[in-house]
């Protein structure tokens, strides 16, 4: 057996998001999947609306590629939410199918109990002991938990531990 001698078995080769989208959309062709082609190529349109927006990079960093999937998933979460409101349970299962498609691509999420730890090492860290802190707290809590922990979800723990 001849092996290439740029790769070898035990290095795992990265791949872009647009790439394991381009993979993914091959599949669900080949498998006839409506529900997971629609939402890929949804995705694939969203990453190529961003690299063509004015002084976007001509590739997306690991962060660009988080907030991007991260946007799309809120949009499905607010759309079945909506469509619920509105008793189009139909649609919002849609929606709901087309956001756990998404979810395959982002980083798995942390338990409460993960992102409390993190933001009192954060805390910790930064000195951080009042409300006036808190703008200081979210800034790396949302960094370092990026695609991890929703907006919403460091918020209230930032609030609950610094009161």
């Amino acid at each position: 057996m001849h092996l290439n001698p740029y790769f070898s078995r035990t290095k795992k080769i990265e791949m872009s998001l647009e790439q394991n989208i381009q993979k993914e959309m091959v599949v669900a062709m080949k498998a006839k999947d409506k529900l997971n082609l629609e939402t890929l190529r949804a995705i694939k349109t969203a990453i190529l609306m961003s690299k063509t927006q004015a002084g976007a990079a001509e590739t997306m960093s690991t962060d660009d590629e988080i907030k991007l999937l991260t946007r799309l998933k809120k949009q499905r979460q607010e759309a079945a939410t909506i469509f619920r409101e509105q008793n189009r349970i139909e649609m919002a299962e849609e929606e709901e199918a087309q956001s756990a498609v998404i979810d395959r691509f982002l980083p798995k999420q942390l338990s409460d109990s993960d992102v409390e730890s993190n933001i009192k090492e954060i805390i910790a860290t930064t000195g951080a002991a009042s409300m006036k802190d808190m703008g200081k707290v979210m800034g790396m809590a949302n960094k370092k938990m990026a695609g991890q922990a929703d907006g919403k979800t460091i918020s209230g723990m930032v609030k609950k531990l610094l009161s």
